[in-house]
């Protein structure tokens, strides 16, 4: 087919109507960039005979390498088919323009196919005929459900069915309905589960209005008031149909059938696609039947009588043996082709038996290909005669999805009133995105769901048009890049001695063109990066040079005004995606996926474009399947790289969805990826095009959780007179003395917790909001709150159902407990915080007969609380101090005492606080809350650590969930991998009517490295595994557990021959710490550890403990801090710690005992930092 003008697309895009914006979702190697490829060369960008060989959207050389996608690309394709208004009318022929994505496959480049989903109002899903659901494919039909695409399914790979299980067409179409049933089970689990949800919701609606009723009522009653009302009152809500029946959804239209022509059968790899549809429109004539009844009934329990030609069911068979309407019809006829060309003797196929099936189908077969003696050859070109995949694929995408004006329709009210502050949303906005104005006065909207990274020199502005001839300026330029990568290329050679390289490279390096002042730079030679919008435009249209607020995820409408920051934006370019390159736009309207310049800088990974601020809508983040697990601590080659690798990196954490950057505070850089796959695609980024350095990492860093239990053989508690983990700690001043007692939590409690963090954010948020901050609020564990929580508010009367819904699901699950009832008695009302980080499965509870902190869960303790701190007391309370505590609880679960990892399942009762009157005299109830914070703060993170430890503590291992297909062959050497890597098999089945069984095992992060590679050689690539993240799991072995009774000394001696795992995982995790900070890995350390705490950096200040009692808070707004927070700028921190401890002398503050506790210990914190 001739290339397509490129004019056509662009003009194809102001005719919204003929627009699909469709992306292809899959398992990997299910043949999602076969298909593609088969669909682009409808458009003559590449020869037909290299669809599925070329993998055209695969750009990057890696993905060509490994044989996978890791990137989606997107690429317009022009298609035009012919239309019949009627049965007697002529044709008319009609042009549309697919916008086609292509997304990964793999688990580790999930987040991909969340981008290009949300792009999407369509969604091709591809099964393989032969493997059948995998666990991509569950994940791919489950974001059509969330993003609510309409998807297609395709059964790809039937040629396998044919070629490799050599199956009849009887059990062939047995087993496609068997997959198809298998399909249609992983969407009613969504549509189930989602009913059920909105009926819980409903079940507290009725019981919060019977309840307001029933209240109102009461109130009525007591006020002696006419009983009228209150029943005029009570038929209003029931008329209003709150208190209706539940309403029933049908599920019909979900679900895949073939007759409805949501159904393709196809082989990308061979060229050939049909739907029911399309056999039905070439058997019509031939049968004397409607096609419409037709379609009814090729697909299903219906068989053809050979005599009358009339279609039967099942019942009225009378025990004839007649094949079903889809296997005589359709089957048997592709068995046949495959049998002519590829089977036959000795697999040449039968020349005679294709010279009657061409003529039968009445299809013209070039001479040279049928004299060809390449069996794949004629199969492939006889197939794509007589059903082209392209054509089967691309009018159902025309008839059966929807375009995008009937797509926002239907699909963006549900994702508008899904976002943050869906209230606040200008309803021009709404009405503009949900109507589809594509104007140029309408309002602009526009998501942008990723930034792609593009070479300089491969943005349109800056390519050659073809056909023209190099100017001389552009010739030199060239001249100088091929010069740079010589002399690049031979000072390699300087380090195995080559001096005739060394010399030669001297020598070419001082040639540059007389008319150049200066030799050529090295940054001249390489090709920048830069940033470009992956974007869809909803309403408006946009034009280069345009203005417009760029919304960052966490935007809200209800507080524009507030931090996250709107930045303005000016459109630089506007691109049209043509898979591996690009082409220059001027104007984009509503409906069209694009790219867009300009924004570099203003947005990290997603965002939202809108031209005016207020009542502006966020179509907020991504929900991504796989979050970042692995991390590896990065450093260049060369120190005086540092600088090339940090901005390498940042563009790194822009340019993917699914990788984070961060710096510890030991000043090491890590980089954070879903997975080795993910791992190994980004440093070779970072090498090759970010940075473009050498760049080594680090052992992978595996996370840990830790915990603890009630095991039968624990050591005696530490103080006999006090319970279990009942810890009684005072303050060095001892002024105070805190008394409390840490418990393990129920496990279901703890799952809970888990499964409802987004609820406790939730809460979180409006107990600030209560509090009236606004912004930055200390008194919360040291953490920052801003509106950066907007995007997990709700609507109030479903957030407070739903909080509600939480408290009453947590006192039942503690009620359960067994034996342990008066412990969890009133515990929800009493909780404090959640931690770490406010949102944890760890529970502070207060006991204190005084109510030392606030409530969470408690509506009238919170202002009542807050009154009492604004209104200081005379002397200091214990109420002063309720943030301290909390804040050191955070402190404590986010670092426990194992090996510095965060805490799950605990629960900290705060029993007592007493304060005793200082002998000194304070001046103000201020003073002796400042002098008392770093006290009470160590006090009672030291405290809480030791009663974790007076119980069994325990490790929590990250786990993947391991998914392989193998067949008997390998089945083995699978088992053995798995189980060597200290794996556990889950389930072993046999896919039905295949050889391969699917094997379902959990394999612990820290063993899986390299375990990929392991199978596929142990198998010679016959199997291979998919990794994902389901969480930790408690590995049941005390780290510290060693023989102690008789019994284990008779039998194990003193040394047990066995190996404690969770102590192997203990010291690996300890050998972590002593990596990444600084000081623990200095030989002074053990001088000073005793005395010197550390120092914590906190979003507002650093906490430097110091000593037994001392605590010195430094905010981090002074400019020493902020250069001490950098080491390589060589600030050190006793010259912070000096000149706060000057200003406190100044001020009167102890500042002699500051100065004779820090002057030897900050010395050699000094030291030690200098030394490492």
């Amino acid at each position: 087919m001739p290339l397509v003008d490129l004019e056509k697309l662009i003009t194809l895009q102001r005719s919204a109507e003929e627009i699909r914006n469709i992306c292809i979702l899959a398992h990997v190697d299910h043949g999602k960039t076969s298909l593609a490829d088969a669909l682009i060369a409808t458009n003559g960008i590449i020869s037909p005979k290299l669809a599925g060989k070329i993998r055209y959207l695969d750009s990057r050389p890696d993905e060509q390498l490994r044989g996978i996608t890791m990137e989606s690309s997107a690429i317009s394709l022009y298609f035009s088919m012919l239309h019949r208004q009627s049965a007697d009318a002529s044709p008319i022929k009609k042009e549309y323009l697919i916008n086609l994505i292509d997304s990964p496959g793999h688990i580790d480049f999930s987040s991909e196919v969340s981008t290009a989903s949300r792009l999407c109002d369509g969604a091709l899903v591809i099964v393989d005929a032969v493997e059948g659901v995998c666990s991509q494919t569950v994940t791919s039909l489950r974001q059509t459900w969330i993003e609510h695409l309409k998807p297609l399914l395709i059964i790809n790979k039937i040629d396998r069915l044919i070629t490799e299980l050599r199956m009849s067409p009887g059990e062939a179409y047995v087993h496609l309905t068997k997959l198809l049933e298998q399909v249609n089970a992983v969407i009613g689990s969504f549509f189930q589960g989602e009913r059920m949800e909105e009926d819980l919701l409903w079940r507290e609606r009725i019981e919060e209005r019977v309840a307001a009723a029933a209240a109102k009522e009461e109130e009525q009653n007591a006020a002696k008031n006419a009983n009228g009302v209150v029943t005029d009152d009570v038929e209003i809500v029931g008329a209003s149909g709150t208190t209706g029946d539940f309403e029933e959804k049908d599920d019909e239209e979900i679900y895949f059938a073939p007759e409805k022509n949501n159904v393709i059968f196809s082989s990308a790899i061979d060229g050939w696609a049909f739907t029911v549809r399309q056999f039905a429109s070439i058997l019509e004539k031939k049968l004397g039947m409607k096609r419409s009844a037709l379609e009814k009934v090729l697909w299903g329990d219906f068989y053809l009588e050979p005599k009358t030609k009339r279609v039967l069911g099942s019942k009225h068979l009378k025990g004839r043996a007649l094949k079903p309407m889809f296997v005589q019809l359709v089957l048997d006829n592709i068995w046949s082709v495959y049998e002519a060309t590829t089977g036959g003797d000795k697999g040449k196929g039968e020349p005679a038996m294709i010279d009657k099936i061409t003529k039968s189908l009445s299809l013209t077969i070039p001479p040279h290909i049928l004299r060809s003696k390449d069996p794949h050859a004629i199969l492939t070109t006889v197939m794509a005669a007589w059903l082209p995949l392209s054509t089967a694929v691309l009018v159902s995408v025309i008839e059966y999805l929807p375009s995008p004006p009937a797509a926002q329709a239907s699909r963006l009210p549900g994702l508008i009133d899904a976002s943050p502050g869906a209230r606040h949303i200008n309803q021009a906005i709404r009405d503009a995105m949900i109507g589809f104005k594509a104007t140029k006065g309408d309002p602009v909207v526009a998501y942008v769901s990723k930034m792609v990274s593009i070479a300089k020199g491969e943005l349109p502005e800056n390519k050659r048009p073809a056909g023209v001839a190099m100017s001389s300026e552009e010739a030199r330029d060239l001249a100088r890049r091929k010069r740079a990568e010589i002399v690049k290329a031979a000072m390699g050679s300087e380090s195995s001695g080559n001096v005739k390289d060394l010399s030669t490279a001297f020598e070419n390096s001082q040639i540059y063109d007389s008319g150049d002042t200066d030799p050529p730079a090295e940054d001249e030679a390489q090709d920048p990066e830069h940033l470009i919008g992956f974007a869809r435009i909803y309403s408006g249209t946009l034009s280069v040079g345009d203005s417009i607020y760029v919304l960052p995820p966490k935007f809200s409408p209800e507080n524009p005004q507030f931090t996250p920051k709107v930045h303005t934006a000016t459109v630089t370019g506007l691109y049209l995606l043509m898979g591996r390159g690009l082409e220059a736009l001027k104007t984009v309207p509503a409906g069209a996926v694009f790219g867009i310049a300009g924004l570099e800088g203003l947005i990290h990974k997603s965002g939202t474009l809108c031209s005016q601020l207020e009542g502006a809508v966020n179509l907020a983040g991504l929900n991504l399947a796989s979050q970042p697990i692995v991390r590896v601590a990065l450093e260049p080659v060369n120190t005086g790289d540092l600088g090339k690798m940090i901005e390498g990196m940042k563009i790194l954490e822009q340019s993917d969805p699914c990788a984070r950057y961060e710096v510890l505070e030991s000043g090491e850089h890590v980089i954070s990826t879903a997975g080795e796959l993910h791992l190994e695609r980004c440093l070779k980024d970072l090498r090759e095009r970010f940075a473009k350095c050498e760049i080594q990492a680090g052992e992978p860093i595996v996370p840990y959780r830790e915990s603890i239990v009630s095991a039968p053989e624990m050591a005696p508690p530490k103080d006999k007179a006090l319970p279990r983990g009942t810890v009684l700690g005072i303050t060095t001043s001892e002024q105070v003395t805190v008394r409390l007692r840490v418990r393990p939590l129920p496990v279901v409690v703890t799952e809970f917790l888990e499964k409802n963090m987004g609820l406790i954010r939730q809460l979180n948020s409006e107990r600030k909001a209560e509090e009236g901050t606004g912004g930055r609020a200390s008194g919360d564990g040291g953490v920052i709150v801003t509106n950066d929580d907007a995007d997990h508010q709700l609507a109030p009367s479903s957030g407070l159902s739903s909080i509600l819904e939480f408290k009453k699901s947590l006192k039942a699950l503690l009620a359960e407990e067994k034996g342990q009832s008066e412990v969890w008695l009133d515990a929800v009302e009493n909780i404090a915080a959640f931690g770490p980080r406010r949102v944890g499965p760890n529970l502070l509870i207060d006991i204190t007969e005084s109510g030392t902190c606030h409530k969470l869960l408690q509506e009238a303790n919170i202002s009542e609380h807050y009154e009492s701190k604004l209104s200081r007391p005379a002397l200091l309370s214990a109420q002063e101090l309720s943030d301290k505590i909390s804040y050191a609880f955070q402190l404590a679960t986010a670092q426990g005492p194992l090996c510095h990892e965060p805490v799950q399942g605990v629960a900290v009762f705060l029993e007592e606080v007493v304060i005793t009157a200082s002998s000194e005299g304070e001046s103000s109830v201020r003073d002796a809350v400042g002098r008392l914070t770093g006290e009470v703060i160590k006090t009672v993170r030291e405290s809480i650590r030791q009663g974790f430890l007076d119980w069994s503590p325990r490790i929590f291992l990250a786990m993947y969930s391991c998914e392989i297909q193998a067949s008997t062959e390998v089945l083995g050497k699978v088992y053995g991998v798995i189980t060597r890597r200290r794996g556990r098999i889950i389930s072993e089945s046999l896919n039905e009517g295949t050889p391969f069984f699917t094997i379902l095992s959990v394999l612990p992060v820290a063993e899986s490295f390299g375990f990929s590679d392991e199978i596929r050689k142990r198998t010679s690539g016959a199997a291979s595994p998919q990794l994902v993240f389901q969480g930790f799991e408690m590995l049941d072995e005390d780290p510290f557990w060693v023989p102690f009774t008789e019994d284990q000394l008779e039998d194990l001696g003193e040394l047990p021959d066995k190996e404690n795992v969770a102590k192997r995982s203990f010291r690996d995790d300890e050998a972590k710490i002593l990596r990444l900070n600084p000081l623990k890995r200095s030989s002074h350390y053990g001088r000073w550890e005793k005395d010197i705490q550390g120092f914590l950096v906190q979003d507002h200040c650093w906490l430097v403990t110091i000593g037994k009692d001392i605590a010195l808070e430094i905010p981090r707004a002074l400019p020493e801090v902020e250069a001490a927070s950098n080491r390589d700028e060589g600030t050190s921190l006793k010259a912070v710690v000096n000149t706060e401890i000057g200003e406190r002398c100044e001020r009167g503050r102890d500042g002699e005992v500051w100065r004779e506790l820090l002057e030897c210990d900050v010395n050699m914190l000094e030291h030690a930092q200098s030394s490492d």
